[in-house]
Order: structure tokens, then sequence, then C-alpha cells
């Protein structure tokens, strides 16, 4: 892959390895959840539903189950960072609305342009989020979705995902909502800022490659 290209996918460790300051108190008083976000309950079946949704398509990009059981191995932590990407979408987007920050159709539309220009296509897309980050064909815009508003929102507060400006109103965002996460999934490291061992990249990888010229 072109030298550039591919310093623009491997840019940086992650805006959700970083993620805001959110509480885990445990949700004892909310049966059945997975996590609770501004009062909003993010159940275990849907979480597993999203999980599952991830298996199938690794398993048909696999080929055999030889290389499917490859692939699982190596995606052990995959139920904790489906959850974390979960609850982070819903604080970027309120750390976004706070800020007057909007998303349109085509805002996402030339963005995937963009990444498929880069990568070879729209089936190379699909196969490396897929790959790299545990994300489905049918959830890939709803992800780049998710960078464009990451993006606008730095952009609005003057400054880039990778700093304090920016995490700051993402912090404030979680206060804000409020996050009870279940402690069976693990918990959030203030110090760390998001879940602990938690990776998931793709927000400011696909922020850096969306910056670079045509």
């Amino acid at each position: 892959m072109h030298r550039r290209r591919r310093t623009a996918l491997l840019l940086s460790a992650a805006i959700v390895a970083a993620a805001p300051l959110l509480t885990a108190c445990g949700s004892e008083t909310h049966p059945g959840a997975a996590a609770v976000v501004g009062g909003q309950k993010i159940s275990v079946s849907t979480l597993e539903s999203r999980v599952n949704e991830v298996r199938e398509a690794q398993r048909a990009a696999a080929g055999d189950d030889a290389n499917y059981a490859r692939v699982v191995s190596g995606t052990g932590t995959l139920t904790r960072q489906t959850l974390h990407s979960m609850v982070l979408d819903q604080v970027l987007h309120r750390a976004a609305q706070d800020a007057g920050v909007t998303v349109t159709r085509r805002d996402v539309q030339q963005l995937r342009a963009n990444v498929e220009q880069q990568v070879g296509g729209a089936k190379a897309l699909d196969a490396t989020w897929l790959r790299q980050y545990g994300i489905p064909p049918q959830r890939v815009d709803d992800n780049l979705r998710l960078q464009v508003e990451a993006q606008k929102l730095a952009a609005k507060l003057g400054t880039t995902t990778d700093q304090p400006a920016f995490w700051k109103a993402l912090s404030k965002a979680s206060d804000e909502l409020g996050v009870d996460l279940n402690p069976r999934y693990g918990t959030w490291d203030a110090q760390k800022v998001g879940l602990v061992d938690a990776k998931t990249p793709w927000v400011r990888e696909v922020t850096a490659a969306s910056q670079q010229p045509a």
C-alpha cells in the first residue's frame, strides 16, 4: 500500500482507547443492562446481537472453519470493545449536539468516497473495517458518521481529536449523560480515560485519513 495511505490508516492509537471520563457504578438497578447511558439501557441482548453481526461477517469472510477459529481467537475482547464503542457513540453524539454540530448524509458519502479511494474500493473498505476494527459491513456507514461527527466537533472547538479541548467536551458530555456500566464487562479507568484494555482505534485513524489531500 502507498506509504501515505498506510500512514493515514495507522496514525493513532484510538479516540476510544482514551475514551471520556465515564462512571462505572454497576447496573444492579437495571436488570438485563450491559450499560445505561443517559437513562437509556443498552441491553445485554442488544450487545450480543451486535457481536453476532460481527461474528457472522467474520465467518463469511474467513472461508473455512480453521480460518474463522483463528479470527475468533484473535478477537477475544470483541464483546467489551463493542460495548465500548456503543457507549462512546452516544457520548460523542451528545458532545456534538452540545456544540451545535450536525452531520449530513452528504458528509458521510464524501468520507466514504475518500476512504474507498485510499483502501481500494467499497469491498476493500468493508473488509478493512471488519478485519481491523470489528465493524461488519452493515455498520460501516454508521461508523463513518461517527468519524465525521468527531472531525466536525474538533473543528468547531478549534482543535483536533487528540487534544485536551476535544476530550474536555467528551468528558462534559459523559457527565451530562451519566454512564452506568455493568461490571461484568469491565471498568472505566479515569486516569486512562477509557475502558480498561479496550482498543477501538477507528475514530482518529479515519479522521486522519479524511484530512489527507485528495
